[in-house]
Order: structure tokens, then sequence, then C-alpha cells
């Protein structure tokens, strides 16, 4: 069962260091790919804000990624896998109300989910 939540934790900490990072340092090339996505309708993000959850991806990734060791009963990485739950939340929202697919919001939704059941003390 390590091993998988290892995988898990492995799995989301990268997809979300990847996405925030996008978010962060590409900005305009993100924003292009959404309104290509959608048929040239506006994403509704300002810099600031897609910059605010780049931050919060990228801080929930590298507290999923911390060894447990640190923390007692892996507190740290149960706390980053639920900021990382409610940001993927709010995006299936967001998809949702655009007629996107939520499809990746609920992945990486029950993904985090999975590390935060699989790392409860027992």
């Amino acid at each position: 069962m390590n091993s998988l939540l290892w995988i898990a934790q492995i799995l989301l900490g990268g997809i979300f260091l990847f996405t925030g990072g996008g978010k962060l340092f590409a900005y305009d090339k993100v924003i292009a790919k959404v309104e290509a996505r959608s048929n040239g309708r506006a994403a509704g993000v300002s810099r600031g804000f897609a910059a605010l959850i780049g931050l919060a991806e990228i801080a929930g990734a590298l507290g999923v990624l911390t060894p447990g060791t640190l923390t007692p009963a892996h507190l740290i990485v149960r706390l980053a896998a639920a900021g990382l739950a409610s940001i993927m939340v709010l995006a299936g929202i967001y998809h949702a109300r655009r007629n996107e697919s939520a499809a990746p919001a609920v992945t990486l939704f029950l993904l985090a989910l999975f590390v935060i059941v699989g790392r409860w003390p027992r």
C-alpha cells in the first residue's frame, strides 16, 4: 500500500508542479491554449489570480512530496493533498461552467482523496 501511495503522491506532485509552473511562468501561452480550446471565448482568469493558483499548486505539490517522517502521521502530506483536492473542486466547477470536460479535475481530486485516506493515521 505504501508503494501505491508514493506513486500517487509522485504523480500529484509532478502534475501540479508542471501545471502550477505553467500558470506562473507561461501565463500567455496557457491563456492562449484555453481560449483556442473554447473557440476564442475569454478565459476569465487574470494574471494575478493565475499566479495565485500556480503558487498554491506548487506549494501543494511540494507538500505532497514531503517525506512523512518529517511530521507526525503525514500531517503535511494530508494537508497538501486536501488543498490540492480543494483546488480541483473549484477547477471542476470552472470547467463545468464553461461547458468543458471536468474529467481531469475529477481524476486529480480522486487521486488526492486516495492520498488523504491512505495517509490517515490508523
